[in-house]
């Protein structure tokens, strides 16, 4: 997402009087550091938890062990409980979590290679969930899945807000 169009985002956002909130894995603070490039996220960017570990995951957004051990840490179902958790937390009016396998080493197979991602974006007592598989090196999957959030929020935005 371009700057042209991240300050659109931001603007439409800011005009609804709405906040966001961020829960990062494998992104690691990169999703909230792109969104304050934009004019107006003082008013709109309530905060970001980067929770890169499980133990962190479970201790600060409640995500349970067995959720952990059954799903891995890399999962939709993770994500589904980091962002329910965040809404608890910080209590934005748009909250979002992400999970997945930006570089080797984790829990990837054939069903779920590197570049495998997971979000949940909890609003307005609705809940959506995607899935996603990006190519490239561990910079470029996690920035794909920036501009991937950054393109979702703006069609919540657009769908659901600016009415």
């Amino acid at each position: 997402m371009n700057q042209t169009e991240l300050n659109t985002l931001m603007m439409g956002l800011k005009d609804n009087g709405l906040t966001v909130a961020f829960a990062e894995s494998c992104t690691a603070g990169m999703l909230a550091s792109e969104f304050v490039r934009a004019k107006g996220s003082s008013d709109v960017l309530k905060g970001s938890l980067v929770v890169y570990q499980p133990e962190v995951k479970q201790k600060l957004l409640g995500v349970k062990k067995e959720t952990l051990e059954l799903y891995t840490a890399e999962s939709q179902q993770v994500t589904n409980e980091m962002v329910m958790g965040l809404k608890k937390l910080v209590n934005a009016d748009i909250n979002v979590a992400t999970t997945g396998l930006a570089g080797e080493g984790g829990s990837e197979n054939p069903e779920k290679p590197v570049g495998t991602m997971f979000v949940s974006i909890l609003y307005d007592g609705k809940a959506e969930e995607f899935r996603e598989v990006f190519k490239g090196n561990a910079e470029s999957i996690r920035k794909q899945l920036v501009d991937y959030i950054f393109e979702k929020l703006q069609g919540i935005l657009d769908e659901h807000y600016n009415r």
